[in-house]
């Protein structure tokens, strides 16, 4: 699974419009996530570090709600923007959520034990958990 990471408002026009995970490097206004979900019409999850989460408008909050659109708090660790503007969720974080699931361990459990090992959000791994379950 790849993260598309943006880290400026100019980029947001030029995104893919298959696009389903994005992480925001820059600290958003309003328009740029309305810009954001104009350009991916099929986007999931929009990720935003822990600092720029808290001043994100209630009303933006909602909007994305709407659009079913979920609206994470996270952060892409050692990734490097100017090698590679994708940030790939190791295939180990998969194959440990699919070997806990056929042990039969509860979808909380999972999250917590991955998000602990992976330094993933727990939101982000049950995002992932969601998107293997339909897989």
């Amino acid at each position: 699974m790849k993260i598309r990471v943006v880290s400026s408002r100019e980029e947001i026009f030029t995104l893919n419009p298959n696009e389903r995970v994005v992480h925001l490097a820059f600290r958003p206004s309003n328009k740029d996530v309305l810009g954001l979900v104009e350009t991916c019409p099929r986007l999931e999850v929009i990720q935003l570090p822990k600092s720029y989460m808290a001043t994100v408008s209630k009303s933006i909050e909602m909007f994305l709600q709407m659009q079913r659109i979920q609206l994470i708090e996270g952060d892409v660790w050692g990734h490097r923007k100017d090698i590679n503007e994708y940030y790939t969720i190791p295939s180990s974080v998969t194959e440990k959520i699919k070997e806990m699931r056929s042990e039969g361990r509860s979808t909380e459990d999972i999250e917590a034990r991955v998000s602990r090992e992976s330094k993933l959000n727990p939101e982000l791994v049950a995002y992932i958990i969601t998107k293997e379950a339909s897989a």
